[in-house]
């Protein structure tokens, strides 16, 4: 018998149902795009106040401002990451 034809494609294999671990990874995803955006937009904030010529002041309450947002946009990186990984690993 050919071996070709014992072959079976793993997506034939699956459920057609998305189990728990599926939208555990999906959903990590998404909060890691989430924190990657936020990411970006901290860059993209502090480097127009840097273009910006801004004095000492001005620039530190910019650079205050962004902190806790990019802490915050780490964080959810972080854990969708987690997400996906222990989604993965428990599927």
């Amino acid at each position: 018998m050919n071996r070709l034809l014992l072959w079976r494609s793993p997506a034939l294999m699956e459920n057609e149902t998305s189990s728990v671990f599926d939208i555990v990874i999906w959903s990590g995803a998404a909060l890691s795009l989430l924190g990657l955006v936020g990411l970006i937009w901290c860059i993209l904030k502090v480097s127009r106040a840097k273009r910006a010529n801004l004095d000492d002041d001005a620039m530190r309450d910019v650079l205050k401002s962004a902190l806790p947002l990019n802490l915050g946009a780490l964080f959810l990186s972080v854990i969708g990451l987690m997400m996906v990984i222990v989604g993965i690993f428990l599927a």
